[in-house]
């Protein structure tokens, strides 16, 4: 939407805006045919008391914006994904996700980020955003892998690629600041009229920024990726300082409802992290404790949980980690998933696969070059069979006459894990706490389930820095080890 220089004054003051588009019927019938295909991708909806609440929130700050019916036209959906994201789909459907959920403090943020993200779809943010995904050709070759080599029948099949496809444009491309500035003064306006304490924009964006900037450190020391909410949504210190300032434009800063034991209430005992149904990824290693396998990415490769695969990412190549359906012949299942990725329509040359044998399984192997239209890449499969007959498989993109090289050690490192190793893991879930005469940062943080950066998850966690200070009653979240 092109803002007037009128509206442009109107939404600098935060009044609640009145130039919001209706939603077409055409573009709810497409977020509608993509939304399964979406809560798929990012791990299945999260329903009960906790979706219904921020169904409830989303509506009271949806219905602030100028959208006809906003009640109705918009749809929110928690989803059980270990990234912290939110986003929104042009025919009023919005996600957020339950890692994003646990970095918040109060029910003022989550009304901020769904204002936030109803503000881009009504300010019509997407038609940007498609566009530069046309221009983004290698969309369509990762989408491709991602959905192509899953195994199923050919409708799900279908359904997992356009997933995939969506999936992956969430995941590449970013809003511009000016995007992202204008969602934030819809966002803030929407949650000032629905009697939310404005500054809780502010707070929320600072967390993020913290987080962000914890997750950089950390990538030193493992393959997690950086939150995608900071990706999709491009995080400076401008935008928090923006924030407090259309906060004071309000009359209304430090006032509203912040309801903090509410939202605690709500998030208590949610998972953190990887769902070990999903698998987990621990700093470079990937483990399935239900499929009963484990391997490594190598060092400087980012690794992405998804529900029907893994995939990796570094500078020198790209992978994914997943299954297909198998007959017993490894040779032929790699064709299927070569086939699958390029497209059975495609002529690609199949060398024949190697056979081999890694950490006492089955395996073969092979490298086809592959014509994109930023060059020629080698499309690498490693597929390998398992006591229970079935087959896993890493496709890899690397530049021309490399092959497996960067992934060498990642295709060599996976292996089986007994059933001993599959029971010790357990989930990471938020363990709300009351402080306690005595207790310090340092010794709350020493029961954070992680083994490294313990103060400064508990600081990022808790909004917190070195300088704050505990008071007795106080209460705070903790990750701790929960139960399957």
């Amino acid at each position: 939407m092109i803002l007037t220089s009128a509206s442009s004054l109107m939404l600098a003051s935060c009044a609640t805006p009145v130039a919001d588009p209706a939603i077409s019927p055409q573009e709810a019938q497409v977020a509608e045919s993509q939304h399964e295909a979406v809560v798929a991708e990012f791990g299945g909806a999260l329903g009960g008391s906790l979706g219904a609440y921020v169904e409830q929130i989303g509506d009271a700050v949806a219905v602030r914006s100028a959208t006809p019916n906003a009640a109705a036209a918009y749809r929110f959906t928690t989803l059980n994904a270990p990234v912290e994201n939110a986003f929104a789909v042009p025919g009023g459907r919005i996600y957020v996700t339950r890692e994003l959920l646990g970095l918040m403090e109060d029910e003022a943020e989550l009304a901020f980020v769904l204002g936030h993200e109803v503000g881009h779809i009504a300010a019509d943010h997407s038609q940007a955003r498609q566009a530069r995904a046309q221009r983004n050709s290698i969309l369509g070759v990762l989408g491709a892998i991602a959905g192509s080599v899953i195994g199923g029948d050919a409708g799900l099949g279908n359904l997992l690629a356009q997933g995939a496809q969506q999936y992956a444009t969430l995941n590449t491309l970013s809003y511009s600041r000016d995007q992202e500035y204008e969602s934030d003064t819809l966002g803030v306006g929407y949650m000032t009229a629905a009697g939310y304490d404005p500054l809780a924009a502010a707070s929320m964006l600072s967390s993020l920024g913290r987080s962000s900037a914890l997750e950089a450190r950390i990538q030193g020391n493992s393959g997690r990726s950086t939150p995608e909410w900071a990706r999709t949504h491009p995080l400076s210190e401008n935008r928090t300082a923006r924030a407090i300032e259309l906060a004071q434009q309000t009359g209304r800063a430090g006032t509203g409802t912040r309801d903090r034991d509410e939202f605690l209430s709500r998030i208590e005992g949610l998972y953190v992290d990887d769902d070990p149904k999903q698998g987990i990824v621990d700093g470079r290693t990937f483990t399935h404790p239900d499929l009963r396998l484990q391997f490594q990415v190598p060092t400087g490769f980012q690794m992405q949980n998804g529900t029907r695969a893994v995939t990796i990412s570094g500078q020198s190549g790209q992978a994914l980690f997943s299954t297909a359906q198998f007959n017993g012949n490894l040779d032929t299942y790699i064709g299927n998933v070569i086939r699958g990725i390029v497209g059975q329509q495609a002529q690609v040359s199949i060398p024949q696969p190697r056979s081999t044998t890694i950490n006492g399984l089955p395996a073969a192997y092979t490298t086809t070059r592959v014509n994109t239209q930023n060059g020629a890449v080698d499309l690498s499969v490693m597929a390998y069979r398992f006591a229970n007959d079935r087959a896993y498989h890493f496709a890899t993109l690397t530049p021309a006459g490399q092959g497996l090289g960067p992934f060498s050690s990642m295709v060599g490192s996976l292996r089986p894990i007994s059933a001993q190793e599959a029971s010790a893991i357990r989930p990471r879930v938020i363990d709300v706490v009351t402080v306690q005469s005595g207790d310090s940062i340092q010794s709350l943080a020493s029961r954070m389930a992680y083994r490294d950066y313990q103060v400064e998850r508990f600081l990022v966690l808790n909004s917190m820095d070195s300088n704050s200070r505990l008071t007795p009653g106080q209460k705070v979240k903790l990750v701790v080890y929960g139960q399957r």
